[in-house]
């Protein structure tokens, strides 16, 4: 079984250039580094260094093992601080907000998962926007939001952001629509949707709309906006009439809707990255003990969705 002293050893000999050196930088005898290297070399069945009279060097096979043993080292690290951290911070209260779909889908697994470790949640529901500028002035801890490639969201320089997950857009037709035979939509094929009635978000600017609306400009073509909500089930009722078609994350969309055909767009500009932001801490600028935890806690919650 791998051993992180193996680890240690395989990185400090990688930074001063020997094994005797290594052993000084660790504070350890030269026999315990060589025991813990030869451990290593016989667990991945292949020499890890090359030893000379000038020192030692990493073989291409060591190389790589001190690529993963820098990971696995690092977030071993971070394990013991975090918990750590956790077991000293006690009751922590969080001001946390959130997009509404994403507040519906999930928030309430957040909370659980959260309070199980002393960690409480103040909710905040708010479009996108309102949440970059709550975060961006500190008036909340983190919030949760989305962006989709090449329009990225107007973040102050010690924010930061993790991406919890990656949703896909799907295009919503009636059942009855020609396209809803297809197992895919192309973005040649969306295109040739411009004189359909299309439904968008309630707020302008919003970037699923403007994903959308691009695509049609670079191929010289117009929306026809005929309807404005926010509100998902009204919009997929709406659908499922023949009055318009629209698109739908994959998180937003739930699991059957009669009358609506939800068909996946095949190109990486419809999806949108889900992301926690919030402001950075210590000289590393990473988010505190607690936003980590609320990051996970989402991760799980979208995982529990399938």
């Amino acid at each position: 079984m791998l051993d992180l002293r193996q680890l240690e050893a395989l990185r400090a000999v990688s930074l001063e250039g020997s094994v005797a050196r290594a052993a000084t930088h660790l504070g350890w005898s030269q026999p315990t580094v060589d025991y813990h290297l030869k451990n290593l070399d016989r667990l991945v069945g292949t020499s890890l260094l090359r030893r000379s009279t000038r020192g030692s060097t990493l073989t291409s096979a060591g190389s790589l093992m001190l690529e993963r043993a820098n990971e696995i080292l690092t977030l071993a690290e971070r394990a013991v601080v975090d918990v750590r951290d956790l077991a000293e911070m006690g009751h922590v209260r969080l001001r946390f907000g959130t997009f509404p779909t994403a507040a519906a889908r999930l928030l309430p697994s957040i909370v659980s998962k959260l309070a199980e470790l002393g960690i409480e949640i103040d909710a905040t529901l708010e479009e996108v926007g309102l949440l970059v500028t709550h975060v961006n002035h500190r008036e909340l801890d983190a919030v949760l939001v989305y962006s989709v490639p090449g329009y990225e969201l107007p973040f102050r320089g010690d924010v930061t952001t993790t991406e919890v997950l990656r949703d896909p857009l799907q295009l919503a037709l009636p059942e009855s629509h020609p396209l809803a035979a297809r197992d895919t939509i192309d973005r040649a094929t969306l295109v040739t949707l411009s004189d359909e009635r299309w439904l968008l978000g309630a707020t302008r600017g919003d970037p699923l709309d403007t994903v959308v609306i691009d695509a049609f400009a670079d191929a010289g073509h117009s929306l026809d906006v005929a309807i404005r909500t926010d509100d998902f089930s009204v919009m997929l009722g709406m659908i499922a009439a023949g009055m318009v078609i629209g698109l739908v994350p994959r998180l937003a969309s739930g699991s059957t809707h009669p009358g609506v055909a939800l068909r996946p767009i095949d190109d990486p500009a419809f999806a949108r990255s889900i992301q926690i932001a919030a402001p950075s801490e210590g000289p590393g600028r990473e988010p505190s003990t607690a936003v980590r935890q609320l990051a996970n806690a989402v991760r799980q919650s979208v995982g529990a969705l399938g």
